[in-house]
């Protein structure tokens, strides 16, 4: 019986090493590390450079505008932005991609040749010409009809009876075209221009200043012309528009406009109608960053500096059509341009 017992389970035993295979132990595998990649370095462009030349003697608020019109065109753009007062061929850089200047030259025809991929944009900067990769802004007054004919249409505009006048250098072949237009702007607005009560002079008037008189004996011919012919408005040609001057007629309680901007506050100073340079510099922009040269800009005249006491905002709305109209030709200034 005990041997019966002790084979059976010695039989179990086989029979159960035979069913059940062992099971080899993984060993635990090692760390490796995972190599992080190496970044790719892309070049990253240089940002365009702008640079603004202006004269170290230009007046604070007029450099301060146009310090904002072009600072607003590279911010817009995402160029960078620098203000000088004189530019070198040493200054040159491969990223330079704009240069407005104002005078004096800066030597704008060797610097462009020294930098072809600049465009450079030269303002009212006298015997520069447009061609390759130099554009000009011509705001000078190469028509001073189209500023006269204004100034005798809105001097009418505002002056009793139309007693209005003219002061111009003598001998002046465009100061006289000048005079012209002056009396065709007032007769656009007027017509015969009949005065309701007298002197009946022949109005507008004007007077010539021989070129060897004194700035210091200017007020006399504007006696001339406002105590015998009782001239109540005056229009200076720009080139006789001394400090001198502009301060008597302010102080005899006339009234003037001319076609420029007074350095000064005067009494009686009504508009000033002159180039827009700052909005020819908007227009130009596209261009010069487009890299487009050899144009030849012309800056739209308007009026500034208006007093609305004595040019109140509706006549000024007026004037402006008028004077956009003869900028487009619809209105004839009288004189050939």
């Amino acid at each position: 019986m005990r041997l019966n017992f002790t084979f059976g389970l010695l039989a179990l035993l086989i029979l159960t090493g035979c069913t059940q295979t062992a099971q080899p132990t993984p060993e635990p595998a090692l760390p490796t590390e995972t190599p992080v990649p190496t970044p790719t370095p892309f070049p990253t462009p240089a940002t365009p450079l702008a640079i603004l030349v202006l004269p170290a003697d230009m007046d604070q608020e007029t450099s301060a505008l146009y310090q904002k019109t072009v600072y607003d065109l590279c911010q817009a753009n995402g160029y960078r932005f620098q203000v000088r007062n004189s530019l070198s061929i040493t200054d040159l850089e491969p990223m330079l991609k704009v240069v407005i200047a104002l005078p004096p030259d800066p030597g704008i025809a060797a610097l462009a040749a020294a930098a072809p991929q600049t465009q450079f944009l030269a303002v009212n900067i006298p015997g520069i010409t447009a061609g390759g990769n130099i554009s000009i802004l011509a705001s000078a007054n190469t028509r001073p009809d189209i500023p006269a004919f204004m100034a005798g249409y809105i001097a009418a505009m505002i002056t009793e009876d139309y007693h209005i006048g003219m002061i111009i250098p003598k001998d002046n072949p465009e100061a006289l075209r000048a005079v012209t237009a002056y009396k065709t702007g007032m007769d656009y607005y007027c017509g015969l221009c009949n005065p309701w009560a007298g002197p009946f002079y022949d109005y507008p008037l004007w007077v010539e200043i021989p070129a060897e008189a004194k700035p210091s004996e200017y007020p006399a011919y504007v006696d001339y012309l406002a105590v015998r012919y009782k001239v109540e408005t005056i229009y200076l040609y720009p080139d006789i528009a001394s400090p001198e001057i502009l301060s008597y007629i302010s102080t005899s309680g006339l009234l003037q406009l001319g076609a420029f901007t007074p350095e000064q506050d005067y009494n009686g100073w009504v508009v000033s109608i002159q180039p827009d340079e700052m909005r020819a510099i908007q227009t130009a922009w596209p261009e010069l960053i487009a890299g487009k040269g050899g144009q030849t800009i012309p800056a739209p005249l308007v009026l500034k500096n208006a007093d609305p006491d004595l040019l109140g905002l509706g006549k000024q709305k007026l004037a402006q059509e008028i004077l956009n109209d003869v900028l487009a030709g619809y209105i004839s200034t009288g004189v050939e341009p």
